[in-house]
């Protein structure tokens, strides 16, 4: 098979949601209809043996929620479809924003009740800045939830982007029957889901079939008249405006009654683009290329917690992966043959043999890989767009027993490397301090660091409550800049000098009394490449 080949049959796709608007329950259904797994995990009854295939960490069983990303390969009507299931928690936002530069398409999940939520337009505002398109589906039709034709209103409103129905529900909650394929002209009747694949599912053929109406009476003629009339209204689907995010198709359905999910792995076939050309900072790196490249989208420590791993997540972005082969790191120029290279199912693990663009890969490293790391077969290339947010809030961290201290330091190290968290060491000596965007990731680190590394942290409150990146064009003004501020001044996990504030004015009073000095509210990677617009 040529290189072309395998790019035109790759599709690689994150889901993005509001917390509990039932991302991972489709995940796990995605799977299923795909026939990667054939019993789907329980994602409410935590108290089971079964647990959702995405959530593999021992806190995400615990707790009922996703706080870091997944990766699933799956095969479907001929296609490898990379899935990444992302954290929906805000306080994790960081890992989505790193998993989305990973992927070529989005998969948009909104709960029925609730419309279009925070978290949703957060995580649509960093697709829409990378002309990321947009697939929505609209879940949880099976219960008392919103008219659709209010949250068509909302997605278009909020979201600034025109709708293209695809299927329309008939009814909600205890009369719902089923949705209206508006592309297809035909009705798929809802049957309460199990957790297996049946495949005799009922179709009527014909939106206007008299048997509709004298099943469903005024329910289904009620969604005809809603279907026509937004249809009316709505643009037809066009490709070219879909891949550049102008518009976005929708989908009705219950995830967690199997409902609506083969419609959207079918869209997600037919409307995802294959793998896409890929910016460095040198040129624009075209996926059928024939040497390899790469970039470090994500580290994760311990998916193995009996041997201490690191897995380092490489997206394919040309040429062609062989087990084996000689890689350089471009950030160290050094080399590198990976032989143990894996592919995902969440937490199971595969030996890869090959690999192309737009899969995603797994190189176990003992730190040699970070954040933002290139992989070619020789050539000088940095990817771009991998963003490092300055962080809001701050904790001091210290060791309870001292002769754990080094269980500690190495701990917080992987988690820092994996971007867990941001670990920052003073310029003027003292405790590591944590930096996050939300509290919940200080619990997560906290949990980690007591059962994966067995250290008991004690964490307290900062002083601090913002940071910035500082860069010079002037060696000896920097120089200046951090002994003058030695008590403000730590280091990140790439020893990329920090400024830490308690108050919005001294940043203030920093910026306009050293003019030489740059303050940056982002990072992109360990090669300090800021991006305009974002400092300050």
């Amino acid at each position: 098979m040529t290189i072309a080949h395998e790019v035109a049959r790759r599709r690689t796709f994150a889901i993005i949601s509001h917390p509990d608007a039932g991302k991972t329950t489709l995940t796990e259904k995605l799977l299923l209809f795909a026939g990667a797994i054939h019993i789907a995990g329980s994602v409410k009854a935590r108290k089971a043996s079964r647990h959702a295939t995405s959530d593999w960490m021992e806190i995400e069983k615990q707790r009922g929620i996703s706080v870091a990303s997944s990766v699933m390969q799956m095969e479907y009507r001929d296609c490898v479809i990379n899935l990444l299931d992302t954290p929906g928690h805000r306080d994790f936002s960081e890992d989505t924003y790193r998993v989305l530069t990973a992927v070529d398409a989005a998969l948009m999940v909104i709960d029925a009740a609730n419309g279009v939520e925070p978290q949703t337009l957060r995580l649509l505002q960093v697709c829409r800045a990378r002309n990321t398109p947009i697939i929505t589906f609209i879940n949880k039709m099976d219960r008392e939830v919103r008219e659709p034709l209010d949250l068509v209103d909302e997605i278009e409103r909020v979201l600034g982007m025109p709708v293209v129905p695809c299927t329309w529900p008939v009814g909600m909650g205890k009369q719902f029957h089923g949705v209206l394929d508006v592309r297809g002209n035909r009705m798929r009747v809802f049957r309460p889901g199990a957790d297996r694949v049946t495949g005799d599912d009922e179709i009527i053929e014909d939106l206007d079939n008299p048997v509709s109406i004298r099943r469903f009476g005024d329910t289904f003629g009620r969604a005809l008249q809603e279907s026509r009339l937004v249809c009316g209204v709505s643009p037809a689907f066009d490709a070219q405006s879909f891949l550049a995010g102008g518009q976005t198709p929708i989908f009705f359905g219950s995830a967690i009654n199997n409902f609506g999910v083969r419609e959207v792995l079918d869209a997600l076939v037919d409307f995802a683009p294959p793998p896409r050309p890929r910016p460095a900072i040198q040129r624009i790196v075209q996926p059928a290329e024939p040497r390899f490249s790469g970039v470090v989208f994500k580290i994760q420590a311990n998916m193995d917690p009996a041997h201490r791993d690191r897995v380092a997540f490489v997206r394919v972005c040309s040429g062609k992966f062989a087990r084996g082969m000689r890689l350089r790191n471009c950030r160290t120029g050094k080399d590198l043959r990976p032989n143990n290279v894996v592919s995902f199912l969440s937490q199971r693990r595969d030996l890869l043999e090959e690999a192309y663009p737009g899969d995603i890969i797994g190189i176990p490293n003992h730190g040699v890989l970070q954040l933002g790391d290139t992989l070619t077969e020789g050539e000088d290339l940095q990817f771009t767009g991998l963003p490092f947010f300055a962080p809001e809030l701050f904790q001091s961290v210290e060791i309870a027993d001292p002769l754990r201290s080094k269980q500690l330091r190495a701990g917080l190290a992987q988690l820092g490397e994996e971007g867990a968290i941001q670990v920052f060491r003073p310029h003027a000596g003292g405790p590591l301090l944590l930096g996050a965007a939300g509290n919940l990731q200080f619990e997560v680190v906290a949990h980690r660091l007591r059962h994966e590394y067995g250290t008991e942290p004690r964490l307290a409150p900062a002083r601090y409550t913002a940071a910035r990146w500082i860069t010079s064009d002037d060696p000896r003004e920097m120089k200046r800049f951090i002994e003058f501020n030695a008590h403000r001044i730590a280091y990140d996990a790439v020893e990329a000098p920090t400024f830490l504030v308690s108050f919005d004015a001294e940043l203030k009073v920093a910026q306009e009394n050293w003019k030489a000095i740059r303050f940056h509210a982002l990072r992109e990677h360990a090669g300090l490449v800021f991006q305009a617009g974002l400092d300050g």
